[in-house]
């Protein structure tokens, strides 16, 4: 199948490396969202939550640093993995919306063969990656790809696929904590539930640049589903993220820092809220690539224990 000329979504981060790279590579580029970064710190921050929290524990220690990379290399790759298997379960959606029209397989860019075969290339690689860890956070990982499976078919049976997304996105807290610490306990399950409410809180705000084309193509999400009752689901969402963070802290018997430094990420979240409209897409989009940013800022937390503990 040949490929017509590189053709950049609109969300596309302008001028980013992508456009730069051999215009062969390009399609497969995009598949993977290379040129949409914010992706993947979404699925990486929960990881260094969990590697973090663990560390602040008492585990991980010389390993910790390796740890963050491995998980870096991983998130990455399975990101990307995980939107080429979107795309080629959603083509026919993808093409119908407006934002989503100009991806590779919808566009023309990559057939369907071709993705898959990327797809399967990335999981390798993945795979290759979490075979550096331990027992359980190997059979965590691949614990995680049922979740990842059917995720493209939530938003035709629910109108929560953001809850499924936050259950998916935010595994990472569960196999970082299981890399350092080689087992869960209930302060990993606090720190993985704060990431549920975390997604619901930012996937909702992404997800009302689509809601007259998804109510046109019969696909679900929390936003069609909360509409006007928007702004105060999503304060309960960061309420609830920041509170579970905080039990986290409870759980580790964290000292008072712990708690301190959650006053950042809530700022955050109020900000958020405060410039938010539901019907501006432009609006919609920068807000949801803020969250990297709220999420950093929520690892603040764990840190902060980690290194009043290492003194």
């Amino acid at each position: 199948m040949s490929s017509p000329a590189p053709i950049a979504t609109p969300d596309a981060v302008p001028g980013n490396w992508v456009n730069s790279a051999p215009g062969f590579a390009q399609p497969y580029l995009r598949l993977m969202r290379a040129d949409r970064p914010v992706g993947t710190w979404l699925l990486l921050i929960p990881c260094f939550w969990g590697l973090a929290l663990a560390a602040a524990s008492g585990f991980a220690g010389l390993h910790l640093l390796y740890y963050a990379v491995l998980m870096s290399i991983g998130a990455y790759v399975m990101r990307g993995a995980g939107c080429a298997y979107n795309d080629i379960v959603d083509r026919d959606f993808d093409a119908k919306v407006e934002r989503t029209a100009l991806r590779p397989i919808p566009a023309g860019q990559i057939s369907v063969k071709q993705a898959w075969a990327f797809l399967v290339l990335l999981s390798f690689i993945g795979l290759a990656v979490l075979l550096q860890f331990n027992r359980v956070a190997i059979y965590l990982g691949l614990g995680s790809l049922a979740l990842v499976a059917a995720y493209p078919f939530m938003k035709r049976v629910t109108w929560w696929p953001q809850a499924w997304l936050g259950l998916t996105f935010n595994w990472g807290a569960l196999v970082g904590y299981a890399a350092a610490a080689g087992k869960l306990d209930a302060a990993a399950f606090a720190i993985y539930a704060a990431g549920i409410f975390w997604t619901l809180f930012y996937d909702t705000i992404y997800a009302h640049q689509d809601t007259e084309d998804d109510a046109l193509i019969g696909v679900k999400s929390t936003a069609l589903r909360l509409g006007r009752k928007t702004l105060p689901a999503l304060g309960l969402f960061f309420a609830m993220t920041v509170t579970l963070f905080a039990l986290a802290g409870a759980l580790i018997h964290a000292h008072a820092v712990y708690y301190i430094a959650l006053l950042l990420p809530a700022a955050h979240f109020v900000w958020q809220l405060k410039h938010l409209n539901i019907h501006d897409s432009a609006t919609c989009l920068s807000l949801f690539k803020s969250n990297r940013d709220a999420g950093l800022l929520l690892l603040l937390s764990p840190l902060c224990e980690l290194a009043l503990r290492s003194i």
